[in-house]
């Protein structure tokens, strides 16, 4: 990125600034392709709004917070922003994190805008003061499932981790293919190479494999093994969590990146504004920007649109939420309480099929849109 967030304790001291807390994983094992973009996102967002006169002749500021996808960081990360007086949080891109962020900010009293996690239970208990921007984990992942059906897989294997996130989304998928006709066959990479993940695709005549895994490993290794064995030529390889989104992905993988379909959370086409802040992404990142970016910005503009329209005081923010009538880079935003889900949640954003054209790796395909 051009401008590199400012390291804790170095953000600037204007005591007139109405401050947002942005938590981003920046280091590893965090994701750090998709915490620069979500803060590019934050950021231009946060720029545009100073331009124009901040929050009713206030500046906006951000104080960033690295996660490096930690669960306990990410909670020490919103008390110490809480001390430090944040109107709001904004962020997060891991779910499990997020999660850890949300508990705390429930406890605490402090409204956080979720950006990019979809894990469906993201407080325990129904809470006033998270909101999501991302689509439910069982919504987005209900429709990769249409997608497998209608090309004609009906034996699926997933290659998953033990996690919380990657255990709903398997059973999301378990529970939506299996009345449906599609056996869902699961290999646990506890104990499995990625050579061994071949011979059991290869033993249960599995047409379809999905990676529900971590980035870059055990993904990428795991993708090499299936493309380079002869045996598995005819199969699918799918990402439903998103990792091919990234420029990286092409990068490690090179030609083996391509053909891998994975959900993508922007509409088919992108509305003016979109393509304006398309314009400033790339600008700001050097390369295109991916919907996590886009997340970021809008996380950044409704909470604008709600610290300018009803003040800075956190209980007036939290009951603020189904008031939003925001346009948002990718559709118009606005909060409900939808059934299963703990949050205030905008239902939907535009949510596509993609994949990496073999033909030309930076170029997308929509394969399927809802």
């Amino acid at each position: 990125m051009n401008t590199p967030p400012s390291p804790p304790g170095a953000e600037r001291t204007d005591e007139s600034a109405v401050r947002i807390g942005a938590l981003v994983p920046l280091t590893r094992p965090g994701w750090v392709e998709a915490g620069q973009h979500l803060l590019a996102g934050l950021e231009l967002a946060v720029c545009e709004v100073n331009d124009a006169g901040g929050i009713v002749g206030r500046p906006l500021e951000l104080v960033v917070r690295d996660t490096a996808a930690d669960p306990q960081r990410a909670a020490a990360a919103v008390d110490e922003l809480a001390r430090l007086g944040v109107a709001a949080l904004a962020g997060e891109y891991h779910s499990v994190v997020a999660r850890a962020a949300a508990a705390r900010a429930d406890a605490l009293g402090l409204p956080f805008l979720c950006s990019s996690a979809v894990l469906d239970a993201l407080t325990e208990q129904p809470t006033k003061w998270v909101a999501r921007l991302a689509p439910a984990q069982s919504h987005g992942w209900q429709i990769y499932a249409d997608f497998l059906l209608s090309a004609g897989h009906s034996r699926i294997a997933l290659a998953a981790e033990p996690s919380v996130y990657w255990a709903s989304g398997a059973r999301i998928l378990r529970d939506y293919l299996a009345p449906r006709g599609g056996t869902v066959i699961e290999l646990d990479m506890r104990s499995l190479a990625p050579t061994a993940v071949c011979d059991e695709l290869a033993d249960n005549r599995a047409t379809a494999l999905l990676l529900l895994v971590g980035h870059p490993e055990p993904a990428v290794s795991i993708v090499k093994s299936v493309r380079h064995d002869q045996r598995l030529a005819e199969i699918m390889i799918g990402a439903p969590a998103g990792q091919p989104e990234f420029a990286e992905w092409a990068t490690l993988l090179g030609d083996d990146s391509a053909a891998i379909p994975f959900l993508r959370y922007l509409p088919e086409r992108l509305s003016p504004l979109g393509v304006r802040v398309e314009t400033a992404l790339r600008e700001r990142l050097a390369e295109a920007p991916s919907f996590v970016a886009f997340e970021g910005y809008d996380t950044a503009a409704v909470l604008a649109d709600l610290l300018r329209s009803h003040g800075v005081d956190r209980a007036r923010t939290a009951e603020s939420w189904p008031r939003v009538a925001v346009e948002g880079t990718r559709g118009q935003i606005q909060f409900s309480r939808t059934p299963g889900i703990s949050v205030w949640q905008w239902a939907w954003t535009p949510i596509q099929v993609v994949d990496r054209d073999p033909a030309e790796p930076d170029r997308f395909r929509i394969l399927h849109a809802s």
